[in-house]
């Protein structure tokens, strides 16, 4: 079992930036691939960004991409999700997740609430 718990969102102007943090318990996350996702209302979930624990190889959606940055402390457990230049469209509960490589997205945390005001 893995856990996790997101923090970091908020209220936040449109062109500002916000940190996103997700720590993780539970197992060792070397073999795991981790994700940042999120979800509007009226719209389905949708994936912002990922990284793989071992070895660091990351992947954007093209909303995002020069935006936003995912990164990981091994130390910590931790994984960020650095959103700058945020637009009104950015607004959504961002959730984080994690998965075994090859396999689905299996664990979520509760979930943050990201509102960007114009």
């Amino acid at each position: 079992q893995v856990q996790l718990v997101e923090s970091g969102g908020g209220l936040v102007q449109a062109g500002g930036s916000l940190r996103l943090s997700c720590a993780a318990s539970g197992r060792t996350l070397s073999s795991y691939v981790m994700g940042w996702f999120r979800q509007a209302p009226g719209k389905e979930r949708a994936i912002v960004a990922r990284v793989i624990w071992s070895g660091g190889d990351t992947y954007y959606a093209d909303s995002v991409k020069g935006r936003f940055t995912i990164s990981r402390d091994n130390a910590k457990n931790t994984i960020y999700l650095q959103m700058n230049s945020l637009k009104p469209e950015d607004t959504a509960v961002y959730l984080c997740a994690a998965r075994s490589v090859g396999m689905g997205w299996n664990y979520w945390g509760q979930g943050t609430q990201v509102t960007v005001s114009s």
